[in-house]
């Protein structure tokens, strides 16, 4: 066999089913020989044609993600591997065990500035856990196994980079991939006693949950009862936590809820579990303990008193039989009633009594969406606002997935995520809630959801506006500007593409247009006109937001646009905590 055959067959050993991507030249001997392997219907692998390679990255880190298996992505050289980069960045941050395969100029040719070259074995240096070049086929097969071992290994991207002459070139060798099953991080004795002891000495004691607790749920729930303990979550965690979670205080940070900012404020002892949260400014100056199974992260983001190297699973067990139950119960009722109070009267405002409202406002959107999603659904999330909605109203059950460019914060992630999962879970719902600036960067997958029959359902949030950007703005003290776009009707694109389109203007018109659209096994395009002065206010405003939302607003009155400061005051009043 050649080299492009082994590569394939390694994949398949591995269990890969596809490989998203855009054909190209250099790329060649590798698409043929996954076309000579007969697709996933024959036991081979399908080529996912995609019409930009950051979606076939997007698509491949979602699949991952999903699954916890190997996914494939492949780029042409030059601009065609250099489109994957955004993608590959989001997915290695998220630890998705991705491998890309970043195709070349032939060998001769390389650093003679040949037609279209570039380094890709460089320039994917800082989005992997592994980046190599394969210059001879004898290499290769070890190359490839390598890679596969440190994406799945490490949980990041792997790049291989494989130039078109080699491809095609014959290997003496083949290599099996025996599975290697994950281990977890025991935590050492003396650091679970020590952290033991710091929480039976403190009075309030706080948990802040990170996605690694994926797993721990029940444990940690059993810690937080034991212990009277508040637990807020970061992003990545809430759906690993929220749920079945009497303790649930909400999320912390610009896109949070909830009193979880008042409850790690206000505890002798804050607890963070499986969180490497980057906001340092919502972190407050109180005792803290670490537990993490990358020793790299714990400390950076604040001071650590108490660092636990391991994962919070073993951890939490090992420190159950050692912590005091304790007695007095008033932190932690204290926090939930300021947490059912801000649900009830902020984050519950804008979805009760808002049918004759319009523009449509988004929170009821999100409402209707998560009442109307499948228990078992997966739902994807562009970055910015779609980001708040489905943080403050898609509610986790224990089998349902949130997904997004949570640690990279890219725009246009939601519905080539989206095709990643679908593909991931063949007969599994799949949302995506597209913001109209996100879906317009990467409009055209929408060939691609309607060419292969994918049955997500695209939700478009349409305010013609950069919302988050509108918002940042508005906390520096700043006018928006050039966040507003043209009101494009993006119901009729999906329909002149072929695909089942529905255009809402009017809340009493949405829950029986998405009852209908989620009842379908085809994709469905659902466009929400939305209020784009409907923005997204922190459980917790500082003084210089303050100071910087009024100066803005005054900035914009005098520059004559007082009519925009009172429409915004009357979308986003209701949203303030009351009594």
């Amino acid at each position: 066999m050649n080299l492009a055959d082994q590569l394939v067959t390694q994949l398949q050993q591995c269990g890969v089913r596809r490989i998203y991507g855009i054909v190209g030249d250099s790329l060649n001997p590798v698409v043929d020989a996954v076309r000579r392997t007969g697709g996933s219907a024959k036991g081979g692998i399908d080529w996912v044609h995609v019409r930009h390679e950051e979606a076939a990255a997007f698509a491949a880190g979602a699949e991952a993600q999903v699954t916890g298996e190997l996914a494939v992505c492949a780029g042409s050289c030059g601009p065609g591997n250099l489109h994957l980069i955004n993608g590959l960045y989001d997915a290695n941050r998220s630890g998705a065990p991705v491998l890309a395969i970043a195709s070349h100029i032939p060998s001769p040719q390389i650093g003679q500035s040949f037609f279209q070259e570039t380094h890709p074995d460089r320039l994917f240096n800082e989005c992997s856990v592994y980046s190599e070049l394969i210059s001879t086929a004898k290499q290769g097969p070890r190359v490839i196994d390598s890679a596969i071992r440190h994406a799945m290994g490490e949980q990041g991207v792997s790049v291989i980079t494989l130039p078109g002459d080699i491809a095609e070139l014959e290997v003496d060798e083949s290599r099996a991939l025996p599975r290697i099953r994950p281990a977890q991080v025991v935590p050492d004795p003396a650091s679970v006693e020590e952290l033991a002891a710091a929480i039976n000495a403190a009075k309030r004691v706080a948990i802040f949950a990170g996605a690694g607790v994926r797993g721990a749920h029940d444990e940690v729930i059993e810690l937080a009862e034991r212990i009277k303990a508040p637990i807020g979550h970061s992003l990545r965690g809430k759906e690993f936590i929220q749920y079945d979670n009497p303790y649930d205080v909400g999320m912390t940070g610009l896109l949070g809820y909830g009193a979880a900012a008042e409850g790690m404020e206000d505890a002798d002892l804050l607890l963070l579990l499986g969180t490497d949260f980057p906001y340092d400014q919502f972190l407050p100056d109180t005792a803290t303990a670490q537990v993490d199974r990358a020793a790299q992260n714990i400390g950076r983001r604040t001071v650590v008193d108490h660092p636990v190297h391991g994962d919070v699973l073993p951890t939490v067990q090992a420190l159950l039989p050692l912590v005091k139950a304790k007695r007095s119960s008033r932190f932690l009722d204290k926090m939930l009633a300021k947490h059912h109070k801000v649900m009830d009267k902020g984050v519950g405002a804008y979805t009760r009594k808002v049918e004759k409202m319009v523009p449509i406002h988004p929170e009821y959107v999100a409402a209707v969406l998560d009442e109307y999603a499948a228990d078992d659904a997966i739902v994807t999330a562009d970055t910015g606002m779609c980001n708040v909605w489905q943080a403050r109203y898609i509610t986790p059950n224990g089998r349902r997935r949130l997904l997004g460019s949570f640690l990279h914060g890219s725009m246009a992630n939601a519905l080539p995520q989206a095709i990643g999962a679908a593909y991931a879970e063949p007969g599994r719902q799949v949302v995506a809630m597209a913001g109209d600036g996100g879906l317009s960067m990467l409009l055209g997958e929408l060939l691609t959801l309607k060419s292969v029959g994918l049955p997500v359902k695209v939700v478009v949030f349409n305010n013609s506006t950069l919302g988050m950007v509108k918002l940042e703005m508005l906390v520096e003290g700043m006018p928006d500007h050039a966040t507003d776009t043209p009101d494009f009707d993006y119901a009729a694109i999906a329909g002149a593409m072929g695909i089942s389109s529905h255009r809402v203007e009017k809340a009493r018109d949405l829950p029986g247009v998405m009852e209908k659209a989620f009842a379908s096994d085809q994709p469905e395009v659902i466009e929400v006109v939305t209020d784009p002065n409907a923005l997204s206010l922190p459980p917790k405003i500082s003084a210089d937001q303050v100071v910087g939302f009024i100066t803005a607003m005054t900035r914009t009155v005098m520059g004559g646009g007082s009519g925009e400061v009172v429409s915004m005051a009357r979308s986003n009043l209701r949203n303030l905590p009351r009594g």
